[in-house]
């Protein structure tokens, strides 16, 4: 089944009625008429479970009862929506906020106010996650199936989300480190990658330090890296790329993106 604008079913999780009405008017404008706001974290999360689930939650940042990041990652601790894609709408600016938002695989941050031009973006990404199954004929001829993938990431929830995307776009064979120092070890019992992924800040080993030690003291120098991460330091990004990463990838990504970007790689 391929999911559209106009088959949508939205929660919008939003304490401000206001807000709340702007937001809904907006959704319109894209065509989304099914859309069901609540006030609170527990009503969205009684929501989500009632038939029919909506296919997109979109929530602010802060609720009476807890955070959207404390929505989003009781949505990923539950296997039942642990797949449910995730919008955060708020001013909220500061990265150390923003961290766990983008860990635990937000489709998007919006800022308030957005444009419709961002909204729509936001949305078109989650289709883009929700129709991946349906739309996989595109990365047959890749033989993801076969592909080895090393996914390095000390976020459990990051790589749970992110192993259900790359699942999505069929890969079978997926490897995953805490830290860049497992990865190296992963590495140096000769285990062998066709794509890395990684994460760049982690503890004992992060992700420019695994990407140097990839190009010069492994096996695997010509093996793709590409770097997924909420990082902004401008000066930190430019040293991964020194290091010889292939690509670098925000969080939140762009299910498109990235489907282009392996593509690419492989």
């Amino acid at each position: 089944m391929l999911f559209d604008m106009c088959h949508l079913t939205v929660c919008l999780v939003e304490p401000s009625r206001a807000q709340g009405q702007i937001i809904q008017h907006h959704l319109q404008e894209l065509g989304i008429e099914r859309i069901d706001r609540v006030e609170s974290g527990a009503e969205a999360l009684a929501r989500i479970h009632l038939a029919p689930m909506p296919d997109i939650v979109i929530s602010a940042m802060y609720l009476p009862d807890m955070t959207g990041a404390e929505l989003v990652m009781a949505m990923r601790g539950d296997e039942r929506v642990r797949e449910m894609p995730f919008v955060l709408v708020s001013s909220e600016t500061r990265p150390q906020q923003l961290d766990a938002i983008r860990q635990a695989g937000a489709m998007a941050i919006l800022p308030k106010p957005f444009t419709p031009a961002q909204l729509d973006k936001a949305i078109s990404s989650s289709l883009d996650y929700l129709n991946v199954e349906d739309t996989r004929s595109e990365l047959e001829s890749l033989d993801l199936y076969a592909k080895k993938l090393l996914l390095v990431d000390d976020s459990t929830v990051s790589r749970s989300f992110m192993r259900s995307v790359l699942e999505r776009f069929g890969f079978c064979e997926i490897t995953e480190a805490d830290n860049g120092r497992s990865a190296v070890g992963l590495l140096a019992a000769g285990n062998y990658f066709d794509l890395i992924i990684t994460d760049y800040n982690m503890p004992e080993m992060d992700g420019r330090e695994l990407i140097e030690h990839i190009r010069t003291s492994s096996q695997l120098v010509s093996v793709p890296i590409l770097m997924v991460s909420g990082e902004q330091d401008e000066q930190r990004l430019a040293a991964v790329e020194e290091a010889g990463v292939s690509a670098i990838c925000d969080k939140p990504f762009d299910i498109g993106t990235l489907k282009s970007l392996i593509s690419q790689f492989l």
